[in-house]
């Protein structure tokens, strides 16, 4: 993997400024955040990424799935 110094950033400094990293991720189209200096982690600005092209409704659906999957019991007890 061929990773552009412009969009690295530590895992510290993403702890203690993520706005920095979202800036990264919207110029660049990603970062990648180094942890025990190696890529660990990878920032996507999905609007612009051709590795998650998705159109806007399965955006909605892949974040409702998440939400009904994370806060099931509730919506069960809600549903009583």
């Amino acid at each position: 993997m061929n990773i552009d110094t412009n969009t690295i950033v530590s895992v510290s400094k993403a702890n203690q400024n993520f706005c920095r990293v979202t800036r990264i991720a919207d110029k660049n189209g990603q970062a990648i955040i180094f942890k025990n200096n190696k890529p660990k982690y990878v920032l996507y600005d999905i609007e612009n990424s051709p590795i998650i092209d998705m159109t806007d409704d399965e955006k909605i659906d892949f974040v409702a799935a998440r939400i009904l999957k994370k806060y099931k019991m509730a919506f069960l007890e809600l549903a009583k």
